[in-house]
């Protein structure tokens, strides 16, 4: 740290802000934490930032972000008075959109595979989550000049769409850090010159461009996995601008409606209910009914979380009764990002009975999401399925029935490498702790299993 002149544009900004020293750090200490990093920051040091003492690169990114959550807008560390070396990374790189999505995923892609960790890191922004409602540009299309190239058409269209199923499924069975790098090689070495080629007409760019969007989303849901909050809102951010600049019908809107899970998971409740409603409201009548099971279903979690009890459980009853009436149509391949729709509809209204507080309901609702996909192909979110079905059979004092489920969560966690389901493991043992204390045996015997599956 060096000494400089009293930083005057930081004071003013906490003043702005409303914030006390001590909620200040303690909002920095809590961006760090969602970035995995453990900051010691408290009231003292804020008073040392303001008489001129300049804080480490990446405290001073944390608290950016603290102040641009509690401002409403998007702040960098230089917006705070504080200096940025040469050479330092763009902080809001991937957090606008552009004219062309491509050129904020390829300096994205190029830091990635250098192994920076400045996006790694990168923290969750509030402002940048409101961006979709604020879009209404339509893209322009690319100039002719910018394709060059062979022509493309349709067979270049369903090779970038299984490859990117193949990705998804490997991402689902092992784990999201598994085949992330080739992934990113992929989207900038293949998919990235492909959006820019000459195609034989419209309908096969529109294609394109949907397909390059399915990629950059699985790329954000990796990143999600791996604990990287602030990057994957980056990359959804070009997924979305993607997949409107293609003007496939409820794509967009998907996007948004992951950017609405993603800040309920995060609690940042924040434009969480209008980017679920817009997704929603952009493909209320233009999709077949399981997708739009999909977008009603998230809608719900948002108006639960809401405290909109009521509505909350009718909109979940909608999203049900759509499946019910589900004639067959073929369910668009970026609506199939986390497998069969049905698994994806029940996993999410055991969220919403979860927040209501009626576990019981909660418990069936994960069991039926965890027994509706092939747990070869998706052991990941079927075990996580089945650990949040054992929280809630837990909370309603039900023991040998949570460590039964645990169990069979366990078993499917072998070879997937996942932060989540790490994390998943290591709170199962602090809930546990009770338990083993007292001498329960199915307790004990479990902890044994999650030991030696986190190699400790």
């Amino acid at each position: 740290m060096t000494m400089s002149a009293p930083n005057q544009r930081l004071r003013d900004l906490i003043s702005e802000s409303g914030l006390t020293y001590e909620a200040l750090a303690k909002a920095v200490r809590q961006v760090a934490a969602e970035c995995g990093v453990e900051l010691a920051t408290n009231k003292g040091m804020i008073r040392h930032w303001l008489k001129g003492v300049v804080p480490q690169e990446m405290t001073a990114r944390f608290l950016a972000a603290a102040l641009s959550r509690h401002l409403g807008r998007l702040l960098t560390p230089a917006d705070l008075g504080l200096p940025v070396r040469d050479g330092a990374e763009d902080d809001t790189m991937g957090l606008s959109l552009g004219a062309d999505p491509i050129d904020a995923l390829v300096p994205m892609w190029r830091a990635e595979l250098d192994r920076r960790t400045f996006l790694t890191s990168s923290a969750y922004s509030v402002a940048a989550a409101a961006l979709p409602l604020d879009y209404v540009q339509e893209v322009a299309d690319r100039s002719a000049a910018a394709r060059t190239g062979r022509i493309v058409g349709m067979a270049e269209v369903r090779a970038v769409r299984d490859m990117v199923r193949m990705f998804s499924e490997m991402d689902e069975r092992h784990g999201g850090r598994h085949g992330r790098s080739a992934l990113v090689q992929y989207l900038r070495d293949d998919v990235a010159p492909l959006c820019r080629a000459r195609f034989h007409n419209e309908e096969m760019r529109r294609y394109m461009l949907s397909a390059a969007s399915r990629g950059v989303h699985l790329l954000g849901w990796k990143s999600y996995d791996a604990g990287q909050q602030g990057l994957a809102q980056r990359y959804y951010l070009q997924s979305y601008a993607l997949a409107v600049e293609s003007g496939i019908t409820g794509q967009d809107g998907f996007v948004m409606r992951t950017m609405a899970m993603q800040g309920l998971k995060l609690h940042r409740p924040e434009h969480c209910q209008g980017l679920a409603e817009t997704g929603l409201n952009r493909a209320k009548g233009k999709v077949d009914n399981a997708t739009m099971a999909l977008f009603r279903v998230v809608h719900a979690h948002t108006l639960a979380k809401s405290g909109q009890r009521r509505a909350a459980v009718v909109e979940a009853d909608r999203a049900r009764e759509l499946l019910a009436a589900d004639k067959g149509d073929e369910t668009p391949f970026w609506a199939l990002a986390w497998g069969p729709p049905a698994a994806s509809v029940y996993s999410r209204t055991a969220k919403v009975h979860e927040t209501l507080g009626d576990f019981s309901a909660a418990a069936g609702q994960y069991a039926r999401a965890a027994t509706a996909r092939p747990s070869t192909t998706y052991a990941r979110i079927v075990s996580l399925d089945l650990v949040a079905g054992a929280e809630m059979q837990l909370k309603r004092g039900r023991i040998e029935e949570a460590c039964e489920t645990w169990n069979r969560a366990i078993d499917h966690m072998d070879g997937v490498q996942s932060t989540r389901t790490r994390k998943a493991v290591k709170n199962m043992r602090k809930d546990l702790a009770r338990f083993r204390a007292r001498g329960v045996r199915c307790a004990a015997e479990l902890d044994e299993r999650a030991l030696h599956l986190l190699g400790a």
